[in-house]
């Protein structure tokens, strides 16, 4: 009887170690699975976290790139407008020196005029001008030279008034005349003289000279 009691009281007992086994195995499984459940919701938190960083930057490149072309349409239209103000100013100067080039021309001609009248009205009262003016093709082949020879015994002091009809251009110039001398005068001295061209020699002294080019 002792014998069986103690069989089965150790039959008792390695049962109770064996549940108490079990017990304590299901208790480690479920710890070791807890950190990784924590792991996989850590992992998608960072997943998230970046791709709501991706999108952030391409939204954030995107704008960049809207505004950069505005910045450049801008630099485009500004340039635009600069190139046409530039034309504008260089049109305006030409015109500008045209005008002045064309006042210029009606001055020489308002005082060829002037004095051409003045030498009209005095014609009967001075003596002829003692100045012979002849002309010869030029050496250098541009136009013809203007030969003006001084006849007298003095120095006298002369306005060369020219003008050509063609192109309505006129032009004054003073010449020193020493006594017995002559003077070459062409497209070096000033004018290029051509056929038809209207030569007038001026002094307060005597009457005016007029002559056209043959």
């Amino acid at each position: 009887m002792a014998a069986a009691a103690n069989a089965l009281d150790q039959c008792h007992r390695f049962r109770d170690a064996q549940h108490r086994l079990n017990m304590g195995e299901g208790v480690g499984t479920s710890v070791a699975v807890q950190p990784k459940r924590r792991m996989l919701w850590v992992s998608v938190g960072v997943n998230v976290v970046l791709l709501l960083l991706v999108c952030g930057l391409a939204l954030y490149a995107f704008m960049l790139n809207v505004d950069l072309g505005d910045v450049k349409r801008r630099l485009s239209k500004e340039v635009e407008t600069r190139q046409q103000s530039e034309r504008y100013l260089i049109e305006t100067r030409n015109q500008l020196t045209e005008s002045l080039r064309e006042i210029e021309q009606l001055k020489a001609q308002l005082s060829y005029k002037e004095a051409d009248t003045a030498a009209r009205t005095t014609v009967a009262v001075k003596p002829a001008l003692p100045v012979v003016i002849g002309f010869r093709s030029s050496i250098l082949g541009k136009g013809l030279v203007a030969e003006i020879e001084n006849t007298s015994d003095r120095h006298l002091t002369v306005i060369l008034a020219v003008r050509n009809p063609t192109l309505s251009t006129a032009r004054r110039f003073n010449l020193d005349l020493e006594p017995r001398s002559r003077v070459d005068f062409g497209h070096l001295e000033g004018w290029q003289f051509a056929s038809g061209d209207e030569v007038g020699l001026f002094n307060d002294e005597f009457g005016a000279l007029k002559v056209t080019v043959p």
